[in-house]
């Protein structure tokens, strides 16, 4: 049996599947195995490293939480700001004017051209030399300066990439009820292009999650990784078990993110206010010139 992408595999490719499957499941029961193994070795595995996110309350209430409530105002505060200013460079990337898309472009490919880190650098020092914003919460200006400048260039891209992802019967039917550009955009295009773009957006939420530590392991930002510091000076040497209950704390809020997307686009599918076209990640990273080269 055969379809359009591939052919059907046959006994012979099925029996290689399994035989694949097992080296591969019994070559990574061998790699957890040595890490396990390597531990306990040195000591890693001992209950006074890893008992105290279970015993004491105060790792959670003094730590864990705090960081995690800051990783979460940083990323919040980023998409706010980032989701509507994206909006409108996108927008502008597919305006008719020559003078409005070529700057926007040309900011767009510039941000997503720059490391988010040095633009959090830069952004803290800027605050540091022209500003009178407390040293206490300048990290998180700086956070969420730096994530904005990049995650609005790489929404700009998405929403751009979901409006041309839709069909283009849907612009000649405006046109032809007499829509002015503005008007086809903001009630025919864009509704329809939300559902296109969910699961990129989604997936840009993730990267603001997951790059809030890069403030706290650069300027001292509060966050959640920045807590494995505070736990280790408190209690012990115990960085591993610190860094694992901190990556599984990122899991299961991305996790989360994710399916609460899953859960939006379907009821979107279902309630037909989708074209059934979808933004890939990928062709949005390759479309993007500069920046998808740097």
């Amino acid at each position: 049996m055969t379809s359009v992408l591939y052919d059907a595999p046959g006994p012979g490719a099925k029996r290689r599947n399994i035989i694949y499957t097992v080296v591969f499941v019994v070559l990574i029961g061998l790699a957890a195995w040595w890490v396990l193994a390597t531990m306990d070795e040195k000591n890693q595995l001992d209950a006074d490293k890893w008992s105290p996110f279970v015993t004491d309350s105060r790792v959670w209430t003094t730590f864990l939480l705090p960081g995690l409530l800051e990783t979460l105002k940083a990323a919040a505060l980023s998409l706010v700001i980032a989701l509507p200013l994206g909006a409108i460079l996108g927008i502008g990337r597919l305006s008719d004017h020559a003078w409005i898309s070529v700057p926007v472009g040309v900011v767009v490919e510039f941000f997503r051209s720059i490391p988010v880190l040095i633009m959090m650098v830069f952004a803290h020092q800027l605050f540091v030399l022209f500003s009178t914003i407390d040293s206490e919460v300048r990290p998180l200006y700086a956070v969420v300066t730096g994530l904005v400048l990049y995650n609005a260039s790489v929404i700009a891209e998405i929403v751009r990439s979901g409006i041309q992802s839709l069909p283009t019967g849907q612009t000649d039917a405006a046109k032809a009820i007499g829509m002015r550009k503005g008007q086809m955009m903001l009630f025919v295009l864009l509704p329809q292009a939300v559902t296109a773009m969910l699961p990129a957006l989604v997936s840009q939420l993730v990267v603001i999650v997951k790059d809030t530590a890069l403030g706290g392991a650069i300027l001292g930002f509060n966050e959640l990784l920045f807590q494995v510091r505070t736990i280790t000076a408190n209690y012990g040497a115990n960085t591993i078990a610190a860094l694992t209950v901190v990556a599984l704390i990122f899991i299961l809020v991305n996790f989360a993110l994710t399916s609460f997307a899953s859960w939006l686009e379907r009821r979107l599918r279902e309630g037909k206010k989708s074209t059934g076209a979808m933004v890939d990640r990928n062709v949005i990273d390759a479309a993007g010139g500069m920046g998808a080269a740097l």
